[in-house]
C-alpha cells in the first residue's frame, strides 16, 4: 500500500511539473486601458474570449467579433461576468464572407470613435470553401484578417499608438507558398487527408506571418505597431472538426501537454500590452518573447507577392 501511495505521489508530481512547464510564461504587463477600445475576431471561445476577459478587466471597451450569434451573445455574457465589466459589446463578422467584413468594418466606423488594438484571433482548421471561393483556411486565416486590417487601417493610425496583433501558429514553420498552386485552386493546398490539411493550415499560418512582415514595413512612420505570434499547443475548440479517432488522441494528449485557455492567451496580450516592443514592429513572438524565424517566413519578395495577391482577392487593387 505505501508503495501504492509513493507511485501516486510520483505520478502527482511529474503532472504539475510538466503542467507548470507547458503553461509558460505570463504577460506581466499592468498597462491600464480605460478609453481605449479592442476588436477581437473569434472571442466567443477559447484563447479570444479569455484574451477578451483580461483587456476588459484592464478598463478597454471590448467589442466582440464572431460569426455565430448565438454563441457570442453566451460568451458577452460570460467576458462581462468575469471581467466585472458592462463596456463589452458583439458585432457580427464572419471571415469567410467579404461582404460580412466590410459591413463589420462600415459598422464599426460609424458607430465607434476610436480602435487602439486590433487583435486577429479567429481561425479555422478544416477543409472547406468560403462565400468568394477560396479555400476555407486562406481564406479566413488570412484573407479575412487581411481585408479587415486594412479597412481599418487609417482608424487605427488616428488613435495611435496602437496595434494589430496577428495569431499564427508554430506550424507556419511546417508552411510553403506556391502561388501557381494559389492560382489553380484559391488555396495554398488541395487534398483531405490528414497531413493535405496540416499542409495547407500550416500554410494559412504562414501567411499570417508573411502579412505581419509586410504590414510593418507599411506602417513604417506611422504609429501603428504589429506582431504576430504562436500561442502555443492549445486545449481549444481549434480542432472540433477534425476527425473523431485523432479528436480523442488530441485530447488525451492536451490533457498532458496542452495549455489551457488562459495560459494560451499571455502571448497574444503580451504582444498587446507590453511597453518596450515598439521596436520589434513585423516581428514574431511566443511565450512572451520575440523569436527568430526561419528565411521563408521573413523573405521580403515573398511577403510583397502575397500582399498583392491578397490585394486582388479582396478587390484592394
Amino acid at each position: 500500500m505505501s508503495v501504492l501511495i509513493l507511485l501516486v505521489g510520483v505520478l502527482a508530481g511529474v503532472f504539475i511539473l510538466i503542467r507548470k512547464i507547458v503553461s509558460g510564461k505570463r504577460c506581466k504587463s499592468k498597462v491600464q486601458l480605460h478609453g481605449k477600445t479592442v476588436i477581437i475576431t473569434g472571442s466567443n471561445t477559447g484563447i479570444g474570449r479569455e484574451t477578451a476577459v483580461d483587456l476588459a478587466r484592464r478598463g478597454a471597451r471590448v467589442i466582440l467579433a464572431c460569426r455565430n450569434k448565438v454563441r457570442a451573445e453566451a460568451a458577452l455574457a460570460i467576458v462581462k461576468r468575469e471581467s466585472q465589466s458592462n463596456n463589452v459589446v458583439f458585432m457580427e463578422l464572419d471571415l469567410a464572407s467579404q461582404k460580412s467584413v466590410r459591413s463589420f468594418a462600415e459598422t464599426f466606423l460609424k458607430t465607434e470613435k476610436r480602435l487602439d488594438i486590433l487583435i486577429n484571433n479567429a481561425g479555422v482548421y478544416m477543409q472547406g470553401t468560403t462565400e468568394d471561393g477560396l479555400g476555407l483556411m486562406f481564406g479566413v486565416n488570412h484573407i479575412g484578417h487581411f481585408l479587415l486590417t486594412n479597412l481599418l487601417l487609417d482608424r487605427l493610425k488616428e488613435c495611435g499608438p496602437s496595434r494589430v496583433v496577428t495569431v499564427s501558429s508554430m506550424c507556419h514553420d511546417f508552411g510553403n507558398l506556391d502561388f501557381n498552386l494559389l492560382s489553380a485552386h484559391k488555396e495554398f493546398g488541395k487534398g483531405n487527408s490528414l497531413m493535405d490539411v496540416l499542409r495547407i493550415y500550416s500554410n494559412s499560418k504562414l501567411c499570417n506571418v508573411l502579412f505581419t512582415h509586410e504590414l510593418a514595413k507599411r506602417l513604417q512612420g506611422t504609429q501603428v505597431t504589429c506582431y504576430s505570434l504562436h500561442p502555443g499547443a492549445i486545449n481549444s475548440e481549434l480542432a472540433r472538426n477534425v476527425q473523431l479517432g485523432f479528436k480523442k488522441v488530441l485530447k488525451l494528449i492536451g490533457a498532458l501537454f496542452f495549455k489551457d485557455v488562459e495560459s494560451g492567451a499571455q502571448t497574444t496580450l503580451y504582444c498587446a500590452l507590453q511597453e518596450g516592443i515598439e521596436g520589434l514592429s513585423g516581428r514574431y513572438f511566443s511565450n512572451c518573447a520575440v523569436k527568430n524565424v526561419r528565411a521563408k517566413a521573413q523573405d521580403d519578395a515573398v511577403a510583397k507577392k502575397l500582399w498583392e495577391v491578397s490585394e486582388k482577392f479582396c478587390g484592394l487593387a
